[in-house]
């Protein structure tokens, strides 16, 4: 077995990152189980629950909001709007942008499912106690914080 070592701070770091990648593909991939069982792709899910809890919004605001690029945002949108889950209209306070909103046939698919949603969360989460839960979010505004 080859046991290649770059010296110890970077041997460290590279575990830790290889540890959080790790840690949070499994997550994600526990947490998409709840989404696809509600008939939605993670990026449709994404979207109404930012309409469902912020309201309506412009299609620059649900990108930022859900943390996603733009790159397929309007094949999102159009999906959802032919489901009747969201609907588009011009924005009142600015004629070139155009407001989304939930439908709704959207609310109820979100009250539906975000309470499992939800649930599943408590699940993936309760490995922590309440004091891990708030020392890991320290650590992780520290280091949201790199540039």
């Amino acid at each position: 077995m080859n046991n290649k070592t770059y010296g110890k701070e970077n041997d460290l770091n590279l575990k830790v990152l290889i540890k959080l990648t790790r840690a949070t593909q499994k997550v994600h991939k526990q947490e998409y189980k709840t989404i696809k069982k509600g008939g939605l792709t993670v990026s449709q899910f994404g979207v109404l629950e930012v309409l469902y809890h912020k309201g309506d919004l412009r299609i620059r605001d649900i990108i930022d909001k859900t943390l996603s690029t733009g790159g397929n945002m309007t094949v999102v949108i159009d999906n959802l709007e032919k489901e009747n889950l969201i609907r588009r209209y011009p924005d009142p306070t600015d004629r070139r942008a155009t407001l989304i909103s939930i439908t709704e046939k959207g609310k109820e698919l979100m009250d539906k499912i975000f309470p499992s949603h939800v649930e599943n969360i408590n699940d993936i989460f309760s490995v922590f106690s309440e004091e891990e839960k708030n020392q890991l979010i320290k650590l992780l505004r520290k280091l949201n914080r790199v540039d």
